[in-house]
């Protein structure tokens, strides 16, 4: 699914599973679950608030590299997305392949997109024991997150954290898809659809950062 925009009304999300998958996590949850990704080879940032978010976020990116975004309404509410767009000291891809023929392009368009220097955006769920789970309609971003990009930063909201594995798909398919599907039908007058998945069980020290935001932000 592509996480972009205006995310729609999640007042009611979830109701009737038997869990609040938009609440945020406690704090013992949030330090119990770090400590699982910095088990499975990824860096950890604890944010307090949305501020520091987007500080410990673009403080990861290298100056003099080449960035390109995973669409996401995470980074889209905290405004990661104008700030790598408006950013001079690293090179924003958005607005190149956005620029791009889609008829005469799509290779370089592929290129460009799966295999940045840095990648940032968010996922769908982090189980407390460390895998991460992202889906896609598209997949245009798995590419780069599973291997394709030099760095990952992923910003994520403490209300993305859950048990398990299993909690982590029922999350997916019952809060976030309809959530995005809503969203995907105002925003592009079409269906989205849950049809590419990504599991990350662990990564080499140094490739993933994961910046952790005590609030619950985009879903």
């Amino acid at each position: 699914m592509t996480l972009t925009a205006t995310a729609p009304d999640i007042s009611n999300a979830g109701a009737g599973t038997g869990i609040d998958f938009g609440a945020p996590a406690t704090d013992d949850t949030i330090f119990r679950t770090a400590a699982a990704l910095r088990a499975r080879g990824m860096d950890v940032l604890i944010a307090d608030d949305r501020e520091d978010a987007r500080r410990l976020t673009l403080s990861l990116i290298p100056d003099g590299v080449e960035v390109n975004e995973g669409a996401s309404v995470t980074l889209d509410e905290l405004g990661i997305s104008d700030d790598i767009r408006k950013a001079t000291r690293f090179s924003a891809l958005k607005p190149r392949i956005y620029g791009m023929d889609r008829a005469t392009q799509m290779k370089e368009i592929r290129q460009l997109g799966s295999s940045p220097d840095v990648i940032v955006g968010s996922v769908h769920a982090i189980t407390e024991d460390g895998q991460v789970v992202v889906a896609s309609a598209s997949g245009s971003q798995l590419a780069g997150y599973a291997s394709g990009a030099g760095k990952v930063i992923w910003v994520v909201g403490s209300q993305k954290i859950v048990p398990d594995f299993e909690t982590a798909m029922r999350r997916i398919t019952e809060h976030t898809f309809p959530l995005e599907d809503a969203r995907a039908q105002v925003v592009y007058g079409m269906h989205s659809a849950l049809l590419k998945l990504l599991i990350i069980n662990g990564e080499r020290p140094g490739r993933i950062s994961v910046v952790l935001l005590r609030d619950a932000v985009g879903f």
